[in-house]
């Protein structure tokens, strides 16, 4: 029986001796029933398919198979369904036939003949060969096992209660990083045998794992009783090369993230990080470990990536928030039950925050370049016209109703705008407390209260709104529901921005972007008009990110488009940027030649602001919080 719908009224409390129980029953259960043994054969790397064998113990009867529809960490129903293929199902050595539910795809009913103490299901996982079949996830040179993808369970029985015996096979020569631990572990020219511990099926999908043909393991933690450890993969030797200067805010990072948190809540930790062209991007939380993939430069172009480099901390923050303490509508018995997502802004907003702030508290990100960081997040949000009908609570559902789609019209319909807005939103939190106690408290007061209770516990310890409401006023007493339902359910006009301003900063618009913001724009080899022309131009000229009723789209400009000339030249960025600034002490429009589809048309914007870059500044004669917020704690 799922806790969940006891959870809402109970406080923390009585939810943590209800879960202390629960956990204790469900180690039980686990230890006395026999294992679903589960083999992944991911040695075909040149075709890029995972080979998958299962012994399941059965009984005689009616039995249902499920495939992980609701992925912890994704927050939507967006388990890979269409990549499983081949399967075949077979007890005493006969096949058997399947039949899929007719309303839920992930369902698989079979029935188990008389006799039958165990069913035998082989079946392949497909990893997508283009970007535009999914994420890819197996290359010649890395891959990543992700155990949800990869595994079908009985209904009826709640995860943490079902025994899992895991193996792997792996290229020969290959090293991985995981969260697992290893029973043992052979090395043959045909290939890596991996045997891992007997543990149960929860613990099993949040234990991802990373390998490669260029693999590096960096100790972030040396000495410590808990280990954490950097497991590097890449597409070649030399993007592994990592200086000591550069390793070293990694591990700043994870001795602020205990004095912040007062606790840790893994037995070990494992960053698996891929640098890589062809792998799928990816950055999703885990306790004990944490998936992330960018391109490759992280090192060797490091004064370009400062942007990127807020990745670990927000994924490392989600081992309390979010893995630990999770909203209540997340503490699902199976991964087939729906998720709620209506705390995402918890979950997610705040751990943005957290992310933001443990990077320049560690030096990952310069604290100047972080104030670059929040002008953007709150330049995006204030022009953003969606806001005047979606209040940013609905967008948590995004993940639901879009699954992560690319939109045409984001500024509009808006997306998981829960993240950097959240972000905002915790700012002003942040700074209100600071604020009323008259600088003795701050929000790392809560984070201390709320998280880290339970030192070294991995049982999660689920939250509702209610609880964190009380956890604020028992850091700093104040109308914290209202103040939280306007933020919420608010429309504007404009970005959440008070925080900022308690902050001691305002948000303004120069025509020159700074340089954390240029090297961001380099690195994303586009042309960032937001502000002015109200688009983006990527490296081949096609038009994106288009505001609503923005000039470009008052012009009647679209997704789809590509720019071939401004003025009747050939278009360039530099080009385009002077006309721009030359539009500004003149009467005459911009003229713009564009290609939609087989249709050519000259576009005429009447704008005359110039360049627009967003930046903060100070607010003169004010205390500057945000410069103490992003101090290193001692």
């Amino acid at each position: 029986m799922s806790l969940k719908p006891f959870l809402r009224p109970l406080r923390t409390s009585l939810i943590l001796s209800l879960l202390c129980a629960a956990g204790g029953a469900h180690a039980q259960a686990q230890q006395n029933a026999a294992p679903i043994v589960l083999h992944v054969d991911a040695s075909n790397v040149a075709q890029q398919i995972f080979r998958i064998h299962e012994t399941i113990p059965v009984s005689p009867g009616k039995l249902t198979l499920l495939y992980p529809q609701w992925v912890p960490g994704n927050h939507g129903p967006s388990g890979p369904l269409n990549q499983l293929a081949g399967l075949r199902l077979s007890a005493n050595g006969q096949p058997l036939e399947w039949q899929r539910d007719p309303v839920n795809m992930f369902a698989f009913h079979v029935e188990v003949p008389a006799g039958a103490s165990t069913l035998e299901a082989s079946y392949q996982f497909l990893s997508p060969v283009e970007a535009n079949q999914g994420r890819i996830t197996m290359t010649s040179e890395m891959l990543g096992v992700q155990w949800h993808a990869m595994t079908l369970y009985p209904a009826g029985r709640a995860t943490r209660d079902i025994a899992m015996l895991p193996s792997l096979t792996l290229p020969a020569g290959w090293q991985f990083g995981s969260a697992l631990e290893v029973q043992s572990q052979t090395d043959s020219n045909s290939g890596k045998q991996v045997q891992f511990k007997q543990l149960d099926l929860e613990t099993l999908v949040d234990s991802p794992l990373f390998a490669g043909r260029y693999f590096k393991r960096i100790d972030l933690d040396p000495g410590a009783s808990v280990p954490v450890h950097l497991n590097l993969v890449a597409d070649s030797a030399d993007e592994l090369d990592a200086t000591p200067q550069q390793i070293a805010p990694h591990r700043a990072l994870m001795q602020q993230a205990y004095k912040l948190f007062a606790s840790r809540h893994y037995k070990h930790y494992d960053f698996l990080l891929a640098l890589s062209s062809e792998f799928g991007g990816i950055g999703r939380e885990h306790q004990q470990s944490s998936e992330n993939g960018v391109k490759p430069g992280y090192f060797s172009e490091w004064d370009k990536n400062g942007a990127v480099r807020v990745l670990l901390p927000h994924e490392l923050t989600h081992s309390w928030n979010g893995k630990f303490r999770r909203p209540a509508g997340q503490a699902t018995p199976d991964f087939n039950t729906p998720l709620q997502n209506s705390l995402l802004w918890v979950y997610e907003g705040q751990t943005q925050y957290w992310g933001n702030v443990l990077a320049a508290r560690s030096g990952l990100v310069d604290p100047v370049h972080m104030r670059d960081l929040f002008a953007s997040t709150a330049a995006r949000y204030d022009v953003a016209p969606g806001r005047s009908w979606r209040a940013m609570q609905d967008t948590t559902n995004d993940p639901i109703i879009n699954a992560r789609r690319p939109q045409g019209w984001s500024s509009w319909q808006r997306d998981e705008d829960y993240y950097m807005e959240g972000a905002l939103v915790w700012l002003d939190v942040d700074t209100t407390i600071r604020e009323l106690s008259g600088e003795r408290r701050s929000l790392d007061d809560f984070a201390r209260a709320f998280f880290g209770v339970n030192d070294g516990s991995t049982t999660a310890l689920p939250y509702s709104f209610d609880d964190v409401v009380a956890a604020l006023n028992a850091v700093q007493p104040h109308d914290w529901r209202s103040f939280l339902t306007s933020r919420l359910e608010g429309h504007g006009p404009g970005a959440p921005l008070d925080g900022l301003a308690r902050a001691g900063w305002k948000l303004v618009y120069r025509d020159k972007p700074t340089p954390f913001l240029k090297a961001d724009e380099e690195r994303s080899k586009s042309t960032d008009l937001s502000y002015s022309l109200g688009m983006v131009v990527d490296k081949d000229g096609k038009l994106g990110r288009l505001l609503w009723d923005g000039p470009a789209f008052k012009a009647g400009l679209s997704g789809n488009t590509t720019l071939l000339a401004v003025n009747g030249t050939a278009y360039t960025p530099k080009l385009l940027k002077a006309a721009i600034q030359a539009a500004k002490d003149s009467q005459q429009p911009i003229n713009l030649l564009v290609r939609k589809n087989k249709q050519f048309q000259t576009v005429t914007l009447d704008y005359h602001d110039g360049l627009k870059y967003p930046r903060l500044e100070r607010i003169e004669g004010t205390r500057d919080r945000l410069s103490t917020i992003f101090q290193p704690l001692k």
